[in-house]
């Protein structure tokens, strides 16, 4: 039985994270930490696990760590799990890190979005975790850096096409949609129910922190520059993400030949589907699920390729696939424990 602890678990990602950990066959959920919660039930933080999660929640202890886990998720804001995981690595304790902090290459990258890196050792040593891509190299990780959720919507419809060099890199326009449960839990004025309720927002036009990340790993595949123009909008729904993005074809070919590249790339992945011939997706059908909802369309007047990806930002945008990436560490089959149907209504 691995033995799991998250770091931060009142967050939304923490409480994800308690929700599916709670019935994973072959992990035991050990140790929750909070500062602001210390000493209280988790139950009573989220009513929705009670009885399910009757857990304590306590202050972060390195020793208490290194007694109780086997691996320790850092559901975090950036900066603090980079004073925290160099510790764990020493003692042995396996880590995905849901933060920023360890999914770039570049330090240059990192700090020129986010803060000073001060583990920056680390970044050479951490993988990045988009399962359906690096399987191969997150089975021998000790770290794990977790993708946000616009990236993972993006680049699991983005990565096939460009490895089959089927598709021009710089000129790619993503158009992204959030719900607000993306923003987290601290409150914000944009985030208040009056504020989002009956809206439909642009934010961060060309200035949000996952566009640099998704640039950075189409270059690392491509091993070409990128030109990504990002734009993410907040819309009135709880949960969900859908991704669609423009990209303009580098040979002549067809709808059919496209879709038999992206169904081939994802023949084996149990999490990631691709829909037929004149469907798309809708994030009402991945809700509360790990999987991801591919549709695509060729516009042969335009040579542009239309791609529609849909994730739930929760779970295959965070905690799920954060499960996932510690299923493949441990030598698990990936989707244990994540096999949640969808609601079907």
């Amino acid at each position: 039985m691995i033995r799991a602890g998250i770091i931060g678990g009142t967050g939304y990602t923490g409480a994800e994270l308690v929700r599916l950990l709670s019935f994973h066959p072959e992990a035991e959920l050990t140790y929750i930490t909070s500062r602001q919660y210390a000493g209280q039930i988790f139950s009573d933080i989220y009513p929705a696990l009670r009885t399910i999660a009757d857990i304590e929640i306590e202050e972060f202890d390195l020793k208490k760590a290194q007694n109780r886990c086997d691996v320790v998720f850092t559901a975090l804001p950036h900066k603090i799990p980079m004073e925290i995981i160099p510790g764990l690595i020493e003692n042995k304790i396996k880590v995905v890190d849901l933060s920023a902090d360890f999914r770039f290459r570049s330090i240059k990258s990192y700090e020129d979005y986010y803060c000073e890196h001060k583990a920056a050792e680390y970044l050479e040593k951490s993988v990045y975790g988009l399962c359906e891509v690096n399987s191969h190299l997150i089975r021998n990780a000790s770290l794990v850096g977790n993708p946000g959720c616009y990236p993972t919507c993006s680049l699991l419809g983005i990565i096939p096409f460009i490895k089959h060099k089927k598709v021009n890199c710089d000129d790619i326009i993503i158009d992204a949609k959030s719900g607000v449960s993306g923003a987290g839990r601290g409150l914000s004025e944009g985030t208040h129910f009056c504020s989002v309720d009956e809206g439909f927002k642009a934010y961060k036009v060309m200035a949000h922190r996952h566009r640099p990340e998704i640039e950075e790993k189409i270059e690392e595949i491509a091993d070409q520059k990128a030109g990504v123009c990002f734009t993410p909008h907040l819309i009135p729904a709880v949960r969900g993400m859908l991704a669609t993005i423009y990209m303009r074809t580098s040979t002549d070919t067809s709808e059919s030949e496209l879709r038999n590249i992206l169904c081939d790339y994802y023949k084996n992945s149990r999490f990631v589907r691709v829909l037929g011939e004149g469907e798309f997706p809708n994030i009402k059908n991945v809700s509360g699920t790990n999987f991801c909802d591919i549709g695509i369309k060729y516009d042969n007047g335009s040579k542009r390729l239309i791609i529609v990806s849909v994730i739930d930002n929760l779970v295959k945008g965070a905690s799920g696939q954060a499960i996932q990436n510690m299923n493949l560490m441990f030598g698990l089959d990936e989707a244990k424990g994540l096999m949640v149907p969808p609601q079907a209504v």
